[in-house]
């Protein structure tokens, strides 16, 4: 049981970071952004970007906010799966 929910945990990071990938990729392509995939995607992965543009501008047209935000998330990710599978250990699952 308590293997299954860490890979749950585990695959939501990871569609997460995909998604943000497949977002940044597609800000290449000027028509993705207005495709009904890429609005889904830019809703879902948006609010978190927005997070960290606030506070890393762009150095002219290169916006280097996503590249912290996928390290970001890779750690948080790292951090709160061990901080579960410590949790799970505690309660005996």
């Amino acid at each position: 049981m308590g293997a299954t929910i860490l890979q749950i945990g585990h695959y939501v990071f990871e569609v997460y970071y995909w998604l943000i990938l497949i977002a940044i990729f597609g800000s290449w392509f000027p028509r993705f952004h207005e495709s009904k995939v890429g609005i889904w995607i830019r809703k879902l992965v948006e609010p978190y970007l927005g997070f960290f543009r606030k506070f890393i501008p762009p150095l002219g047209p290169i916006d280097f906010s996503p590249i912290i935000a996928l390290l970001a998330l890779r750690y948080v990710g790292v951090f709160a799966l061990e901080g579960l599978r410590q949790s799970l250990n505690v309660i005996g699952i």
